[in-house]
This record gives structure tokens, sequence and C-alpha cells, in this order.
């Protein structure tokens, strides 16, 4: 049975971190509808001021955070030492867990075009140690399927398989599609599904949805897109099963109580929230 769309979310312009543009398109208000994904930002910008002054280094725990560039360059680094780069074409998978302090500053580009999306850490896994899962453009295969070319990023689509994350096994996909062109996609049944149209609009049940959306599917194990006849589709796919599990949101924390999540805004105070060995 092919899903049908149950919530459509425009994104909307917000300035977060030390003043970066983005469009916000999925939070707080969403966790229980798109569980086990929390939030969701969209970044698409030919100017330099809109980013540069980045995300000073700030906290995260209970989560894993999922960067993915089509184009442009963050540099980050953090409070245990690791550091690197995120180029065009490349994602990096975050697992806060236990408690990381980490800067993202995105660097001057032609163009910044990607997102960052929030996944939800089961209780049992939230203090996990902290990792990271840098994925290279050699860890993405590539499929092309009539009109349209998909990117596995994790997950497994037509016999080809992206990572394999480390705690939560969401499914994303990049995909593009010609003008007109349209894509069936099988999902599984017990999981949270929907799509983000990262650039371009898209047809979805006979209606168009506007760039910079996100739109949330119902019941069944299947999901249908197609672009317009006016120009080419970029959407990403996510799918994962959700936790249903109490959450307790503070800011970049999210743990199960508030109880966790005060002890963790104490730790932050006291100096003692990244956890060492």
């Amino acid at each position: 049975m092919k899903r049908k769309v149950i919530k459509q979310i425009q994104g909307q312009r917000a300035v977060d971190g030390a003043g970066v543009s983005l469009v916000r398109v999925i939070g707080y208000n969403d966790v229980k509808e798109f569980d086990p994904f929390l939030m969701m930002d969209s970044f698409d910008s030919i100017n330099p001021s809109d980013y540069v002054a980045g995300f000073p280094m700030h906290p995260h725990r209970g989560i894993e955070t999922v960067t993915y560039l089509v184009s442009g360059r963050i540099d980050h680094k953090d409070s245990l030492g690791n550091s690197g780069s995120i180029l065009s074409g490349e994602c990096q998978w975050m697992t806060a867990g236990s408690g990381i302090l980490h800067e993202e500053m995105p660097k001057e580009s032609g163009r910044m075009l990607g997102l960052q999306l929030w996944i939800n850490l089961p209780a049992s896994e939230k203090m996990a140690e902290p990792a990271y899962l840098p994925i290279t453009k050699d860890m993405i295969p590539g499929i092309t399927n009539g009109n349209a070319k998909i990117r596995v990023l994790s997950g497994s689509y037509e016999g080809e398989t992206g990572v394999k994350p480390r705690h939560i096994p969401v499914s994303i996909y990049d995909i593009e599609l010609k003008k007109g062109g349209e894509i069936s996609l099988p999902v599984k049944e017990d999981e949270t599904v929907f799509i983000f149209l990262l650039e371009g609009d898209g047809i979805v049940d006979g209606k168009t949805i506007a760039s910079k959306s996100a739109v949330l599917f119902g019941e069944g194990d299947s999901i249908t897109v197609s672009a317009t006849d006016d120009s080419d589709l970029n959407f990403v796919f996510f799918s994962g099963k959700p936790l249903r599990e109490p959450v307790a949101w503070g800011g970049p924390i999210v743990m199960n109580t508030q109880e966790e999540l005060s002890l963790a805004f104490e730790e932050l105070r006291k100096g003692t929230f990244v956890k060492t060995k």
C-alpha cells in the first residue's frame, strides 16, 4: 500500500549559532510524529556572510547529528581533540552520546547547500561513548534508475548499501529527479518515513510541494515522489524505527527525564560534562 502524506512542513528562516542564517524545518513541536528524528536545519546560500560566523564550541548529549553537504565545506573540532572537514558530497555522522563540546565552522564557498539532522538515542545508549563516522564520497554508492539518481548514505537500496550507523539504523538517500521524473521507493512498514525537498519543487499525492519542505508519510510499504515539469528535484529520504520513549529536550541536550536534563546542565556548569575514560 502506498503511503499518503500526513504532514507537510514548510521550512522557516531562522538564525542560530553565532549568526548563521538557515531554514529550520522540523523541531521540538514535531518530536512525537517524526520519532526518532528530532530536528532538521537546511542551509542554502551563495552569500558567505550568511554562514561564516558558524557554530562556536557548544555541547551535545543524548543524540546523534548527521551533517550532509551537497556543496560547501565545514571545518570542525571538539573537546576530545578530534578535528577535520566535511566537503562537498560528504557527510558526518556524530554520536554525541555521554557528552561532547564541538564547533562547526562553515568556510566561504561558491554555494553552501546541505542539511543537519538530529537523531534521538534510546535511553540505553544515551550515555554511549562519543564517536564520529565520516562518510566520504567513496563510501556512498550511486544508482541510476530511469530519471533518478540515488546516493545511498546509509541503509540499502536495490542491492547497494551505505554505511551502517552505530546506534539507530536509519536509512538516508540523496535522490535527484529530472524534470517530469518519478520514483517509487519501498519502505519498511514499522518505520517513520519522511522526505525533505532540498532543491526544487516536487509532487506527492497529486499536490505540488514547495522546495525546503518536509513531507511526513503515513502507513504503508512504499512512497512515490515526482519532479514537476518545470524543474529538476533534489530531495533527501529518511526512514527510521521510532523509539517511543519520553523526551526531555533542553537546547543541544536531549534526555528522557527532566532530572537527567538538569544533571547534564549542572555538569556543564561544573566542568564535568565531558566524560573521560
